[in-house]
């Protein structure tokens, strides 16, 4: 680090002796123009450490450009009759006429969309709980056609058991008979 900082020392002095050298060489001053406009010029000033600073020195305009450059006076208002203002105050209330017409116009459509929207909507709903309906008049009926199907099997097979009891009383009773 202290290498580099000696070297850079180094460097800057060199530079500085370069500066020294062009300047016998070059002796104009450094204070020239930077830039120069038609109507003013851009001079530096001395350099600081912040930055640069610039004077900028306005020309007197030539008479060439007091033509040229003249001021206008503004156009002169011309008189307005009361038909002109009747004209537009006509035309006004058209174009007013004309918008509130579609706004309404806008509503209308809207309004009438919206209707339409509530009539599917109405029917859909009904369309659903007919659809609904439907189908649960089917499920009834389906659970009471099942219900009535076991309780048609439970009695068939409390018969049978019937029977079979009956039979096995039978055999009892023939039983008790031969062994009496």
């Amino acid at each position: 680090m202290a290498k580099t900082a000696i070297a850079y020392k180094e460097k800057m002095k060199e530079l500085s002796v370069i500066s020294l050298i062009c300047s016998c060489f070059y002796p104009e001053a450094r204070n020239k123009l930077v830039c120069e406009f038609e109507d003013m010029e851009v001079k530096p000033i001395n350099k600081r450490a912040s930055g640069q600073a610039f004077e900028v020195i306005l020309k007197p305009p030539s008479p060439m450009s007091d033509a040229t450059h003249s001021i206008t006076s503004p156009p002169k208002k011309r008189d307005v009759s009361l038909e002109d203002i009747q004209k537009k105050l006509e035309a006004a209330e058209d174009r007013r006429r004309s918008q509130e017409a579609q706004v309404l116009k806008a509503l209308a459509e809207k309004r009438e969309h919206e209707r339409e929207v509530l009539t599917k909507a109405m029917e859909e709903n009904s369309n659903f709980s007919k659809m609904a309906e439907e189908k649960l008049t089917l499920k009834m009926e389906q659970i009471k056609e099942n219900r009535e199907a076991y309780l048609a099997n439970i009695m068939e097979r409390l018969q049978e058991k019937e029977k079979h009891a009956e039979v096995v009383r039978r055999n009892k009773e023939l039983r008790e008979e031969l062994t009496a």
